[in-house]
């Protein structure tokens, strides 16, 4: 099968149903041509501002050679829109370029499967992308719209906003270990295995959040290398520090805490906010049934410390 019948056969249902999903909610996010010519025409509606973010996921690497065809597509959107979540963006289009060993047409399926799962509760159209053959991986472009100057970033932390952070760090860390190895100890205890595993294979894009809390927060990250890591890199483009309760970091059960706040793949969001809006930020994790747990404070002095003063550091995942 070549190039232009895999998209026809397989990947043209991302574009179509996605785009059924979206002219439902957002018919201005329709694009003006999709896939199927050299290039995809898109309109961004006046007010907003275009958001737009790429990942490479490459076998061995971002996840488990063994990890199924479903939970690559899958995760391979999921850690995308995950970016488009920290900016406060709601999801519009994305390109896909797909190197495969081979054109395994139940593969694909199945690859295509897991994509359009995610897309369900987020819709997004694919506009087109490549397809070529060499060893897996795949390579991802999302963007998104978000009002014109309400945009997330990292560099707006003020000195005195409460540090948050949704859910559980460490999961996804663990889960990576049950892949890794069966005969790891942690398949013995009595942890939730399904519920780890499926952290690390399919992580929860903070979409809905993100739309959410973009009206409150200063500045937002997403958790993709590890809580204190990207806490850091948040910090560091404020010009500012933080002050951490540890004990009050939400982590995975079975996992030592400094362990959990090193561990990628949660795709968590870390944010920023004013002490005023703390009811608000909390009330806005009820709605969604998501906890959100205040775990510190920013600071003048720049680094990160516990609450005796004391360094806090983790190296997270370092991708060279």
């Amino acid at each position: 099968m070549n190039e232009f019948a895999l998209i026809d056969a397989y990947f043209k249902r991302l574009s179509d149903h996605a785009g059924a999903l979206l002219s439902a909610s957002h018919p201005e996010l329709m694009p003006a041509l999709g896939i199927g010519d050299d290039c995809a025409l898109l309109n961004v509606p006046a007010g907003m501002q275009l958001a737009v973010s790429s990942d490479t996921l490459v076998a061995g690497v971002h996840f488990p050679a063994s990890a199924s065809a479903y939970d690559i597509g899958y995760k391979s959107l999921a850690v995308n829109l995950s970016d488009l979540a920290a900016m406060g963006a709601q999801p519009a289009w994305f390109s896909l370029c797909l190197t495969l060993p081979d054109g395994d047409g139940q593969w694909i399926e199945s690859f295509c499967d897991g994509m359009a799962a995610v897309m369900e509760p987020s819709p997004i159209v694919l506009v087109g992308g490549d397809t070529t053959r060499g060893p897996l991986s795949i390579s991802i472009q999302v963007m998104g719209l978000v009002p014109q100057g309400k945009a997330m970033t990292r560099s707006g932390a003020q000195v005195g906003d409460t540090v948050y952070v949704s859910g559980c760090v460490g999961e996804a860390g663990l889960g990576l270990r049950l892949a890794q190895n069966e005969q790891d100890e942690l398949w013995s205890q009595p942890l939730d295995h399904p519920h780890l595993l499926s952290r690390l294979h399919r992580p929860e894009p903070r979409v809905v959040l993100g739309w959410a809390i973009k009206t409150v927060a200063h500045a937002c990250i997403d958790v993709s290398d590890g809580l204190l890591a990207d806490l850091h890199h948040l910090v560091q483009a404020s010009g500012v520090g933080a002050q951490l309760d540890l004990n009050a970091i939400p982590s995975a059960q079975g996992m030592d805490l400094m362990a959990a706040v090193g561990a990628g793949d949660d795709y968590e969001l870390c944010f920023t906010a004013a002490p005023a809006d703390h009811d608000q930020v909390i009330a806005m994790g009820h709605v969604l049934a998501l906890p959100i747990t205040a775990i510190g404070t920013i600071t003048e002095t720049t680094g990160i410390v516990d609450l005796q003063g004391q360094p806090v550091v983790a190296a997270g995942y370092q991708h060279f």
